[in-house]
């Protein structure tokens, strides 16, 4: 395969993978060199480069030079991939091209590497930036709310009344009506949003809001704002007049994301997840509101961000061309952050902006709701493979592995240590390290009231929630991986939204 039909974004994520594995060979073949030669050398060159007869660089030597001068220049390829795909960063800096003469040096340190990588390293023309004028983006800022809605006369209403009440309404309020079989469109109506509807969309909430979003791009310009927000979800008051207020101070700024609160209700189930949230706050407040994920309940972006988004697509993202939203991606704000952040964008979600979401009822559709995060967010960064902008993605995925096999590995082995033993024995040290298990449990959701404080303190309860989530993840990797079909997973509203707990 030529480089001119490997997406940019598969190039950059081989050639991190190709230094990585470079760098890492140069590195052991150095290690076993010098191994080698404090083992069967003469003791006097210990500490020496490894030499062979009439002091001539050993084989193993010259292998790992190498491998490091192949990774030096299979990494300058990678920066520059990386860095032609950031097309919404202000700090966008491409590297120049490489001189012939380096040119040369490079094909001469790569021909030993086979010719599919040297075309892998190939220069192909870049992206111009998709960044306006700074002095252009001045005047103040037109919002329209997009609330893809299927089926959810039981909570338009109340979204609806969300928006009309900020302290900054939207200019706009459009209702994406999607293969309805009840009277959401009605009830929108006599609110007074405009509705949208889908025509004979297949490809769920994603393909919906990009029919309506391609028939706005005709009529947008540098100073439009797009609210994406669930039919299913409630805003307090300030959202929006804190957002708009961060993108009209910031125009760098490409998108503001909600921090999402659980409504009441649902019993045991439910307080589980509110308590989850309530830790997912905490995290965002810790890190200054930079954002993980742009939650699909409610997140404002700059039109023309998302633009360049269905531009970029089939390149330098995955996806269909022209399509804001992959529609193959089960979680389509996961995947449209990942996007955004390959392009480069500036993002943020700012501890005001709340936004009251629906819990899952029962285990059963809490168990369908995290299959379809889980695994959605697992195929995600398949799709974008390892790059600048999933390294972190890739870290959590490990990370969640690695405690799945830890815990449930601590747990048997306390169960086989209790059947064979004759009696329990209290160690005090053990004690108090369990103690700050508990503090820690109990403090993280101490915001979300005393209920949450109760559940978090036997400790026990939430270990059981955990577990519930690592079979989610192993499920996953073994759907992932058996090659099984993927449903959507959808859970229908029982009940109108209710209240959030935010204290």
């Amino acid at each position: 395969m030529g480089a001119e039909e490997i997406p940019l974004r598969r190039r950059v994520a081989r050639l991190t993978l190709f230094s990585i594995g470079l760098i890492a060979l140069a590195v052991g073949i150095l290690v076993l060199a010098a191994w080698l030669a404090h083992r069967v050398g003469p003791k006097e060159i210990v500490g020496q480069l490894p030499l062979g007869p009439n002091e001539i660089p050993a084989v193993s030597l010259l292998v790992a030079v190498g491998a490091a001068a192949a990774s030096f220049f299979v990494g300058l390829a990678a920066l520059h991939a990386a860095a032609a795909m950031r097309v919404l960063a202000r700090d966008r800096r491409i590297p120049p091209p490489l001189s012939p003469e380096m040119r040369r040096v490079r094909a001469v340190v790569l021909a030993p590497l086979g010719s599919s990588t040297a075309r892998l390293v190939e220069e192909s023309g870049l992206p111009a930036s998709r960044l306006p004028d700074r002095e252009a983006e001045r005047t103040p800022l037109r919002l329209t709310a997009l609330v893809p809605a299927h089926d959810e006369a039981l909570t338009i209403a109340a979204t609806l009344d969300s928006l009309q009440s900020q302290t900054r309404p939207p200019d706009r309020i459009v209702v994406v009506a999607d293969n309805c079989t009840d009277d959401t469109a009605e009830i929108a109506r006599k609110r007074g949003a405009e509705v949208f509807t889908s025509v004979n969309n297949t490809h769920k909430k994603a393909g919906a809001l990009n029919q309506a979003l391609s028939g706005m791009f005709d009529h947008i310009d540098i100073h439009d704002v797009v609210l994406v927000m669930d039919a299913d979800s409630v805003l307090v008051p300030e959202f929006l007049q804190t957002a708009m207020e961060r993108l009209e101070a910031d125009p760098d700024l490409m998108a503001v994301g909600g921090v999402f609160y659980g409504e009441r209700g649902s019993g045991l189930v439910g307080q589980l997840q509110r308590n989850e949230y309530a830790r997912y706050q905490r995290h965002i407040s810790r890190r200054l509101g930079k954002v993980f994920v742009l939650t699909g309940t409610a997140s404002l972006f700059r039109t023309y961000a998302l633009k360049a988004v269905a531009d970029s697509r089939g390149e330098l993202l995955p996806g269909d061309p022209g399509d804001v939203y992959d529609t193959l991606a089960m979680t389509e704000d996961n995947e449209m952050t990942l996007s955004l952040k390959t392009l480069g964008a500036k993002m943020v979600s700012p501890m005001q902006c709340h936004v009251i979401t629906e819990v899952m009822p029962n285990w059963r559709a809490l168990w369908r709701q995290r299959m379809r995060w889980q695994r959605g967010a697992l195929e995600n960064i398949g799709a974008y493979g390892l790059t600048r902008a999933t390294l972190r993605y890739w870290l959590q995925q490990i990370a969640i592995g690695y405690g799945t096999i830890a815990l449930n590995a601590y747990l048997l082995l306390l169960l086989i240590t209790l059947l064979a033993a004759d009696h329990v024995q209290f160690i005090w040290f053990w004690v108090g390290v369990g103690t700050i298990f508990v503090v820690e449990r109990v403090v993280t959701v101490w915001a979300a009231g005393w209920r949450a404080r109760l559940l978090a303190l036997p400790l026990v309860i939430e270990i059981g929630y955990a577990l519930v989530m690592q079979a989610v993840y192993v499920k996953s990797i073994f759907d992932i991986a058996s090659g099984r079909e993927a449903g959507w997973n959808y859970v229908p509203r029982e009940m109108a939204p209710r209240e959030a707990v935010t204290q």
